[in-house]
């Protein structure tokens, strides 16, 4: 069992785009939508795909730092500010397991790095194209579809 999708949203979410500075509905869905594909919003945090709720992989991981952020220490103290402060140290893929907010903020810079125009949050397959460009080269676009019909859209109908 993951974590509902509305919560994550309200409580990871939403205010780790905040804290980044970007307070966009479009990419709050689109994230909340990653999540469900890549793993079952928290059902399997460790898998073939990655660590954490976004399946994000070692090399990903590291890439973004040593290259994105690299470029932009404000922007990467401000992401750093978020993981443990000793666990990091040690562990820094672990961060991305059992630190929701740190793997949110990687996530959404994943995706800014690429420079996509963030589609429309009632666009799914325009969501499911940045997943699969993002996350997921080699994914189907009808497995992100199905993930945000079983874990996202029972959200927008309580709404």
């Amino acid at each position: 069992m993951g974590i509902a999708a509305r919560e994550l949203s309200l409580y990871v979410i939403r205010p780790t785009l905040l804290y980044l500075g970007q307070t966009n509905p479009d990419a709050e869905a689109l994230l909340l939508g990653i999540a469900a594909s890549q793993s079952s919003l928290g059902s399997a945090l460790h898998n073939r795909r990655g660590h954490g709720l976004y399946g994000i992989r070692e090399p990903r991981h590291s890439a973004l730092w040593d290259v994105y952020l690299a470029h932009d220490p404000d922007l990467a103290s401000q992401v750093r500010g978020l993981a443990s402060q000793h666990a990091f140290l040690r562990s820094p893929h672990l961060e991305l397991t059992v630190n929701l907010r740190y793997a949110t903020a990687i996530a959404w810079l994943l995706i800014e790095e690429q420079k996509t125009a963030i589609p429309h949050l009632d666009d799914v397959l325009g969501m499911a194209r940045i997943w699969r460009q993002v996350f997921e080269p080699q994914g189907r676009l009808r497995d992100y579809v199905k993930a945000w019909h079983n874990c996202v859209t029972p959200l927008n109908q309580v709404a």
